[in-house]
């Protein structure tokens, strides 16, 4: 297994995450010179490619335009909203999987997804003076619905089926795996949140998703935080990554801790949550998962940066540590 990280992309940041040790990145290329619009092209991508190798590190995977920063911030909308121009869309999105296939990037993670992240807007003050991201369904489930509501769990079965059954035939011909996130964080089922339901936000759901199509390449950016936050005991965390990784299916981890679970958490640091992140890593070798795990969010601190250099430092010092300690354990 292997350090990560996904961080926005400039020489500095670069330099910073070689120093802490990691080795394989992925980023959200758009907005970045070749990236200004859609579909991408071969050569923007082999360029940020030679950059990032430039800098000692591996472009392992990068961020299609499905983002998780909700449907207002996607360059292709009409794909969860089901809308006219999605097959258009469908094709655009094909198209960057192409120009990363001549590039040579094996991974491209994605968001189908309506809403962003979800989180209650007070945090949780923390160890130092640093504050966690909380959630509390309770404090959020009467909040209006959106514009676009209804979305009902069999209209968003249907848009995600669409999608999975046109693209992932393409990217299996190219090459190219693609790994789904999950609905950050699940709500309840019938209800979800805002007049929208989150269909992948349940242990049944990602099953479901999963069962989608039998392709090797159809897979997830498994968050083992938006996992947790599924969950209401700490052992369904370690059987999903039996389940998902015996089936290959893993393609990339989000190596992330939280107290609390379904409905009521904070995002707290690796080493202070009710997952036991060492037990956890045993669980991924286990099942022979040999791919990237990254930090993801981090705690905010007054002392550090706005993407949080001192913290991503902690948690990949941290996770270099435990990756040692599984080796001497072989």
């Amino acid at each position: 297994m292997y350090l990560g990280a996904q961080i926005p992309i400039s020489d500095d940041n670069l330099a910073f995450i070689r120093q802490m040790g990691v080795t394989h990145i992925d980023t959200t290329p758009t907005g970045l010179p070749g990236f200004e619009g859609v579909p991408w092209q071969a050569d923007g991508v082999s360029r940020l490619r030679e950059q990032v190798e430039g800098h000692g590190l591996t472009l392992a995977a990068l961020h299609l335009p499905l983002t998780s920063g909700g449907i207002e911030r996607q360059a292709w909308p009409q794909i969860m909203l089901g809308g006219p121009e999605r097959d258009r869309q469908i094709d655009e999105a094909i198209q960057c999987i192409e120009a990363a296939a001549e590039a040579g990037i094996p991974l491209l993670l994605y968001n189908l997804a309506i809403l962003p992240v979800v989180r209650s807007p007070q945090r949780t003050p923390g160890r130092g003076g640093v504050t966690y991201s909380h959630f509390d369904y309770d404090k959020l489930k009467n909040d209006p619905p959106l514009p676009y509501a209804p979305v009902t769990a069999e209209q968003a079965w249907e848009r995600i089926s669409y999608f999975v059954e046109r693209v992932i035939p393409a990217a299996e011909a190219l090459g190219v795996r693609m790994g789904c996130h999950q609905h950050d964080p699940g709500m309840p089922e019938g209800v979800g949140y805002r007049g929208i339901e989150r269909v992948l936000g349940s242990l049944e759901g990602v099953r479901r998703f999963v069962a989608l199509s039998d392709s090797p390449y159809h897979g997830l950016n498994f968050c083992q935080g938006t996992i947790s936050e599924m969950c209401t005991d700490p052992e369904q965390v370690y059987d999903a990554i039996r389940y998902f990784g015996e089936r290959n299916r893993i393609f990339w981890v989000h190596f992330r801790n939280i107290r609390g679970g379904y409905l009521r958490f904070d995002e707290v640091f690796p080493d202070e949550g009710d997952i036991d992140m060492a037990r956890a890593l045993r669980t991924y070798k286990a099942v022979g998962y040999d791919g990237v795990l990254v930090p993801d969010h981090v705690p905010h601190s007054a002392l550090d940066t706005s993407y949080g250099h001192r913290a991503h430092a902690f948690c990949s010092g941290y996770i270099r540590g435990l990756l040692q300690a599984l080796e001497a354990e072989s």
